[in-house]
């Protein structure tokens, strides 16, 4: 990405200029200490530690200087919200540049000494999972609680919005995450997310965060653990410094807590919270939390503090539906690059149903084999023998309502359907295919299976068993459905 100037360039390659004089790689160095000063007096020490501190500098080459940066997010940060002022700091260098050229490098520079390199930018990797650095430690020591972007959890640069996929399950808690990062007045508070494990609480909270500090890099955006919240309480006690934890935490913009499930029992942090809570919202200023339930069922928590959590909007995450499983699946194996037959990612939608970090997981040791023994395709018995270990944590006894939900979910119909006096060939026939399924994975009487089946007679059951046992022989894709459903309620 290259941002440019009106001016004009002498055209001239430092890169290869090795004199001691007044231009070269010295004074080309100097200019960039002078440069990154400016930026952080101009932006303040925040916005310069948590963004700029990072850009290297890599060369001048022509007209421009070219810089790198670790990911292809953070370079387009840059450019949209600091590129205006990173040209006009370096032309004001008179060393000739009327440009910037921002690269993508893997791995932050070691060694930000200038090397002989051709004009054309080399080309780097790109890695688009790599992590913000953690702020260094000072002499070995913590950090100190003046310092706002010390004690936040660094942000992971794949969970943002747009990786987040959507479906019945966390719609309401995804939109409503999206209005409080978008909006310019606090529209609720506080926002409480709560759900399960694995199902993307900690997703949304780094989206928001992302998307605050897309939309004002000089929000004082605070995120962080529920145990470091705790850890730091407990610190500021132990060395008499409650008044400088009480100043840091009150004077934020946005106040971010992970997990407070884990202040159970902990009267005194949370008679902190509590009183955090009580100005920041006082002086309009956004909270969000997350936990695994909802503000009235959390335990060993306060009457008081439960009643402030659940006075803003209360957004819940659900178990995954075998549709939004799907989708995750899908977006999955297409961010990897990785085409994987659609009866696989079937298989596992129907099968992994715990959690959407275990699917995900499911994904990445598929990846891993197909790429290690690049002679194997991806297929069902390939992730049957990968997967043992986590398709078996899965299994449970197969019921008669176990094998009509995943029949509905494969074929898309209503229960109600299912169990309708409805004989249109789209329900009669994924009931069909219930039935005999009930037939096969169950020790139930025919009566038994009628009975579940909206009180049908023993006769009409037998009937629908015997059908899908002589399509099956001549319809491939009959057959590869129940294959499907057998082995995603058995396996």
């Amino acid at each position: 990405m290259t941002l440019s100037g009106n001016g004009n360039g002498n055209n001239r390659d430092f890169s290869n200029d090795r004199s001691s004089g007044g231009e070269g790689p010295n004074a080309l160095e100097r200019a960039w200490v002078r440069v990154r000063a400016h930026l952080r007096s101009e932006y303040g020490d925040a916005a310069y530690k948590n963004w700029l501190r990072s850009v290297t500098l890599l060369r001048g080459a022509g007209d421009k200087v070219v810089l790198a940066v670790p990911n292809k997010f953070w370079r387009d940060w840059i450019a949209m919200h600091y590129g205006d002022r990173l040209v006009g700091l370096w032309k004001a260098e008179n060393l000739g540049f009327n440009g910037v050229e921002i690269l993508v490098h893997a791995t932050e520079a070691k060694d930000t000494r200038l090397r002989p390199e051709p004009l054309e930018p080399a080309p780097f990797k790109v890695e688009e999972e790599r992590l913000l650095p953690l702020p260094p430690q000072v002499n070995g020591e913590e950090p100190r609680l003046g310092d706002v972007q010390n004690l936040c959890t660094p942000l992971d640069p794949r969970l943002t919005f747009e990786t987040f996929v959507i479906g019945k399950p966390n719609e309401f808690a995804h939109a409503a995450a999206l209005r409080v990062a978008e909006a310019d007045e606090i529209p609720f508070n506080p926002l409480f997310l709560y759900g399960g494990v694995g199902l993307g609480k900690t997703h949304l909270m780094h989206a928001i965060a992302w998307r605050l500090r897309m939309r004002n890099p000089a929000r004082r955006v605070m995120f962080l653990s529920s145990e470091t919240f705790m850890h730091l309480f407990v610190k500021a006690v132990r060395y008499k410094d409650t008044h400088a934890f009480k100043e840091q935490f009150r004077s934020v913009d946005v106040l971010m807590i992970d997990d407070v499930q884990f202040f159970g029992e902990k009267s005194a942090t949370q008679e902190e919270l509590f009183h955090t809570f009580n100005a920041l919202v006082d002086h309009r200023r956004q909270v969000i939390i997350s936990a695994d339930k909802p503000p009235v069922d959390l335990q060993g928590i306060e009457e008081r503090l439960k009643s402030r959590l659940g006075s803003g909007v209360v957004a819940q995450l659900n178990p995954t539906n075998y549709e939004l499983r799907l989708s995750i699946l899908q977006a999955k194996a297409e961010q990897k690059g990785v085409s994987i037959p659609s009866k696989v990612t079937e298989f596992l939608a129907h099968k992994i149903t715990s959690n959407i970090r275990e699917l995900e997981g499911a994904m990445t040791r598929l990846f891993a084999h197909a790429t290690l023994l690049n002679s194997r395709e991806i297929s069902i018995d390939m992730a049957q023998e990968v997967l043992q270990d986590l398709l078996r944590a899965n299994d449970r006894h197969v019921t008669i309502d176990d094998i009509q939900k995943r029949v509905c979910e494969h074929y898309n119909i209503k229960m109600a359907d299912l169990l309708s006096p409805r004989r249109a060939r789209a329900v009669a026939r994924p009931r069909q295919v219930a039935m005999y399924l009930a037939k096969q994975l169950t020790t139930r009487s025919l009566p038994e299976i009628g009975r579940k089946f909206g009180g049908r007679d023993h006769t009409t059951i037998m009937h629908g068993v015997r059908k899908i046992e002589e399509l099956r022989g001549g319809d491939p894709s009959l057959n590869e459905d129940i294959e499907i459903l057998t082995r995603s309620l058995t396996r």
